[in-house]
């Protein structure tokens, strides 16, 4: 470094090379430090790792696509989806073909009606998969405000929003659902409603636990000294540091969603009888086993034990990824 007349010069550097770096965009690997990738980077890291949960995930994305392109869709009488991988409607009786075996052209056989198992099956998925991703879509939804709330203020609307989470608790899962079932009656959006009122608790707690012993670290601190106001202190500061409990849980509750809308199915109280919902598939067949027409009820519910364990895998894979102590969820998860 040398003076001359009042400036400073440099020596020992090459400016032709920093002049020809017009986009440094091309040098945004190499800038970017470990530490800037943030916890959400290392966490699909470990993820990737762990062949169980990657096993979960691939299976989970397999049934959502034959769902999906089961039969057409339409919305607002525009064919929006026009694939159809099911061979049959799942709702057209056929009572000529009833109770056939499972062969060659009904894959898993017919039910009573003669209508196609696989078909019901396969159409059946989007009954019974988005009833788990919606409940729990919409519980993390109203849970997590509620519980950064008390969290955050603590005092009186921390003790009123928490005893009504201790009532709520008071009560088994399913039994408060069917209740709720009850009052409101049967269909789809009801019992979405009745899942979310008593599935949006654990989310609430979750959530409060997380901003108790986060709402007094420093940067906190200075973001109310900054001038933020409380909306955007919980929101954009908090709650973003809080959800990796929240996301753990809500991968977890999907398969007992899932579970607790077939159990309602199966006793009456989900879908009418006649649609293609696991559960309400399993409810209609539960007469058959006794008479030797095992494949009724064996395919529904390989449906519902394979979704469930799915993502059960996905769920733990998802725990050990967001777990900072965990080793296993690295190089080494997977099959042990």
């Amino acid at each position: 470094m040398s003076q001359e007349r009042g400036r400073i010069r440099i020596t020992g550097y090459d400016t032709q090379t920093v002049d020809e770096r017009e986009d440094l965009s091309d040098w945004e690997p190499e800038l970017q430090s470990e530490e800037a990738k943030g916890r959400m980077y290392y966490a699909w890291q470990r993820f990737k790792g762990n062949r169980a949960a990657v096993f979960g995930l691939t299976v989970i994305l397999l049934m959502t696509l034959l769902a999906i392109f089961a039969r057409p869709i339409e919305i607002a009488g525009t064919t929006v989806q026009p694939f159809s991988i099911a061979p049959y409607s799942p709702s057209t009786h056929r009572y000529d073909v009833a109770t056939q075996a499972p062969s060659a052209k009904y894959l898993f056989g017919t039910d009573w009606a003669g209508r196609d198992i696989f078909s019901r099956v396969l159409f059946g998925g989007r009954w019974s998969l988005s009833i788990g991703f919606i409940a729990v879509g919409l519980a993390v939804f109203v849970g997590v405000p509620l519980g950064a709330v008390a969290g955050y203020y603590g005092g009186w609307i921390d003790e009123a929003i928490m005893r009504l989470v201790d009532a709520l608790y008071a009560f088994p899962f399913l039994v408060l659902a069917i209740a709720i079932v009850a009052i409101v009656g049967k269909g789809y959006w009801n019992m979405i409603a009745a899942l979310v009122v008593v599935g949006w608790l654990p989310y609430a707690r979750i959530i409060r636990g997380e901003i108790l012993s986060v709402k007094e670290n420093e940067y906190v601190t200075a973001a109310k000294a900054l001038g933020a106001r409380d909306r955007a202190v919980i929101f954009r500061h908090i709650v973003p540091n809080a959800m990796a409990p929240v996301i753990v849980q809500a991968t977890l509750s999907i398969g007992s969603v899932v579970l607790a809308a077939a159990s309602l199915g199966f006793l009456g109280l989900g879908l009418p009888p006649s649609s293609a919902e696991w559960g309400s598939m399993l409810s209609n067949s539960q007469q058959t086993l006794h008479r030797g027409q095992w494949w009724i009820t064996l395919f529904p519910g390989l449906a519902i034990f394979a979704f469930v364990m799915a993502i059960n895998l996905v769920g733990d894979g998802v725990r050990e990824a967001f777990d900072p102590q965990s080793e296993s969820g690295g190089t080494e998860g997977g099959f042990r």
